[in-house]
């Protein structure tokens, strides 16, 4: 008996660039999940193939909220010493 659902979303572009602007190691997860979507829909496997398109897409989320965040921090940090430095902290 064959159904026709129809082919989850790989999330491979999405995953390829937060792997590249945010965070390396979770969007190589999120690439693998990815690139397992077409290979088991095409083998027929439809309930893996919508696993592997559910998890690409949460550890894509998860990828780019980490770097949102690290984003967050550096510039925190980068705030704190130029504060530091106009208030004294370094005179040249």
């Amino acid at each position: 008996m064959e159904t026709n659902q129809a082919r989850p979303k790989n999330y491979l572009v999405e995953s390829i660039l937060v792997t590249l602007f945010c965070c390396l190691p979770l969007g190589i997860v999120a690439i693998i999940n990815a690139s397992k979507v077409n290979s088991a829909y095409d083998s027929g496997n439809h309930e893996e193939a919508q696993k592997a398109s559910n998890d690409a897409k949460k550890w894509m989320k998860y990828s780019l909220i980490a770097g949102v965040i690290v984003i967050v921090l550096y510039l925190i940090f980068l705030f704190a010493m130029g504060g530091l430095a106009m208030l004294g902290g370094s005179s040249y």
